[in-house]
This record gives structure tokens, C-alpha cells and sequence, in this order.
């Protein structure tokens, strides 16, 4: 059974400066408040959150689709997590999780089913039940 890590290491206080490297080796991250909450440039948990979603959808649909005999093409799937104020804390209050496909043979009709099973049963989705995950598939 896989095991996946993640290392953060956070410098200074809230106005500080973290970085998440990832146990693939990946490049690691830069974030800070001001790139969470506000504009600047780098990352933010919210994003990985939204990354990590996205590319397990896009996984968990791709076999699907192979199951069924109808292997995709491409899928494109994006994901915007949504932060706000609740109750005066910070919370992620829901992602918008969209599809375009290029499924040989398959209508958008045919799709949406497949999508909406894929995007219930991947293991970032399972885990994410407290969010709602709105789904929009695209042709």
C-alpha cells in the first residue's frame, strides 16, 4: 500500500514564509499569507487541494472510460476551490470542478454520468465529503 509524504516547513510568524516539498521530489513550493489570502505569487494549500482533485478525477474517470470500452482522448479537468470568512475563520467553502473530454464515440449525455460516478468515487473526492464538489461538464 502506498504511502505518500509531504514536508513543510514554515519560517517566521504569520507574515513568515512556508515550503511543501513533496516526497516525489518535485520542485517545492513557495506560499506565504499574502499568496493564500491575497494575490502575490506562489502557492497555497487551497491550490493543491484543488490540483490533488482534479488530477485524481481525471484518473479515476480515464479508467472508468477504458472500463467501458471508451478509452479517452484527453480529459481536461480544472478545479477551483473557494476560500472565504466563516464565522470569523477561514474555511474552503466549495470546489467547482469542471470537465472538458474527448471521448471517441461518447456524447456529452454519455459523459456526465461516467464524470459524476468518477468524481464520487476518487480517493481525494471520499475525502473531501464535508465540500460540496460541484461538477460541469463541457463539450
Amino acid at each position: 500500500m502506498p504511502v505518500r509524504k509531504a514536508v513543510v516547513t514554515w519560517t517566521g510568524g504569520r507574515d513568515g514564509s512556508g515550503e511543501v516539498r513533496l516526497g516525489s521530489g518535485t520542485p517545492s513550493l513557495r506560499y506565504t499569507w499574502a499568496s493564500r489570502f491575497e494575490e502575490e505569487a506562489g502557492s497555497n494549500p487551497e491550490e493543491l487541494l484543488a490540483g490533488a482533485l482534479a488530477s485524481c478525477f481525471a484518473m479515476a474517470l480515464a479508467s472508468r472510460l477504458t472500463r467501458n470500452n471508451a478509452p479517452p482522448r484527453t480529459l481536461t479537468a480544472s478545479a477551483e476551490a473557494t476560500v472565504e470568512k466563516v464565522e470569523g475563520d477561514w474555511a474552503i467553502t466549495g470546489i467547482a470542478l469542471r470537465l472538458r473530454g474527448d471521448v471517441p464515440g461518447m456524447s456529452l449525455a454519455d459523459l456526465t454520468p461516467h464524470a459524476e460516478a468518477a468524481k464520487a468515487g476518487c480517493p481525494v473526492s471520499r475525502a473531501l465529503k464535508a465540500i460540496p464538489i460541484d461538477l460541469v461538464v463541457e463539450g
